[in-house]
């Protein structure tokens, strides 16, 4: 190659050289500046403390489980910086991260000291013939009074630093036990409150449409067969084992067989008219929570009237959300009445409606209640919003809750 052409190369690879370390030192500097841009060593110090909380917090909100308890493990070692850590139940090792992991069965035989006594322990020859994990501090995990498991850090030696950081660990993770065993209570409270709506909407309507079935068995015996199987779909549907949410199509489908069973009943004295937006149909709303208010309008708005009773039924988009209405012209409610219902504060036979307004509040918030304009002898309008997405991001597969 020619003296001008090597020369000419030489040129480029020096320039190709330069702007790569510049480009380098560049991005290097962007980086050591958005670094800097979080203040102090104290306050990089302190996010990098919280962000691994918040990662580990994520992974244990399901309490202490096997696979939340492993992915949490690598953030809380981090938190700690020690050498291995090891998460356990009241009944084996859920969870170990850090080297030795051929030492994780000996993980519960020290934390079985410290269930017993509920005191944090630092254990010195924790682990023998393994400088790195010699010693050990266990802390246990409390959810209210009991002790749920133990945390168990493994470090060369248990300086007081790593004692007080593992105890303070250990009740962090026991706040986020105590979170998801308070989010299992909630769930369990709303499948106890679907088995007492249940429970009073069997007995008096029951009674109500075998009285009915019954008084068609001989004057017009097709009749009678027709109204058993709308009973019989009504119950299937009410008193399903699976799902805690339903969708407004499959909830209009129940007031449907409802309202024919109870049309035997009535005869003309009782008029419905459904208006219904196509749109609104697939919109996920809490099983059961629109028929109890249909036969609180029948029972409670015309039961006691005299002549013919009209209730209302419109379901319609409203922005964000879907907003469901059931209006009577029956003899309506007492406002205070209705006060002391809707707060829990009586006896009356209103469980219906007390029971769908705290279940709307609960997977909706508050804002999201029952809406009841009422009087005596003026009707009574009860107005429910729901949002037209899904109510909280841990429903699952609507498969599986929508599944008969």
């Amino acid at each position: 190659m020619p003296e001008s052409q090597l020369l000419a190369v030489a040129v480029i690879g020096v320039l190709v050289i330069t702007l790569t370390i510049a480009l380098v030192g560049a991005i290097g500097f962007k980086l050591l500046r958005s670094w800097r841009e979080l203040g102090t060593d104290a306050e990089r110090a302190t996010y990098t403390t919280l962000h691994s909380a918040s990662l580990a917090g994520q992974h244990l909100r399901n309490g202490l489980e096997p696979v939340g308890a492993a992915k949490a493990s690598k953030h809380l070692r981090s938190l700690l910086g020690c050498e291995a850590v090891a998460i356990t139940d009241v009944a084996g090792v859920l969870a170990w991260d850090g080297i030795g992991e051929a030492h994780r069965e000996g993980a519960l035989g020290l934390a079985a000291k410290v269930l017993a006594t509920g005191r944090t322990q630092v254990f010195r020859e924790a682990v023998v013939h393994q400088a790195e994990l010699k010693e050990a501090v266990v802390a246990p995990i409390r959810a209210g009074s009991r002790i749920v498991g133990a945390l168990v850090a493994y470090a060369p030696r248990a300086k007081p630093g790593l004692v007080r950081a593992t105890s303070e660990v250990a009740d962090w993770v026991a706040a986020q036990v105590e979170l998801a065993e308070l989010e299992s209570s909630r769930t369990l409270l709303m499948e106890a409150e679907v088995r007492a709506l249940r429970a009073q909407i069997s007995p008096h309507f029951i009674y109500n449409s075998l009285n009915a079935i019954a008084s068609f068995i001989t004057t017009d015996p097709a009749k009678a067969r027709d109204l058993v199987l709308e009973f019989a779909d009504f119950t299937r549907y009410s008193f399903r084992r699976h799902g805690d949410f339903t969708t407004v199509a499959e909830e209009l489908r129940c007031i449907e067989h409802y309202l024919k069973l109870e049309r035997a009943r009535f005869g003309d004295r009782l008029l419905v008219t459904l208006t219904i937006a196509p749109e609104v149909l697939s919109t996920v709303i809490p099983f059961l929570s629109l028929q109890p208010l249909v036969e609180n309008a029948v029972r409670h708005g015309l039961e006691d009237k005299e002549g013919i009773g009209h209730i209302a039924i419109t379901a319609q988009a409203a922005g964000a959300f879907v907003e469901v209405t059931i209006e009577d012209d029956g003899v309506g409610i007492e406002p205070e009445h209705l006060r002391a219902v809707l707060a829990g504060h009586s006896d009356s036979d209103h469980v219906g409606l007390r029971n769908v307004d705290a279940r709307l509040r609960q997977v909706y918030g508050d804002d999201h209640g029952l809406v009841v304009d009422t009087a005596p002898g003026a009707g009574t309008l009860i107005t429910m919003r729901v949002p037209k997405s899904q109510p909280r991001p841990d429903l699952g597969s609507l498969t599986d809750r929508l599944s008969a």
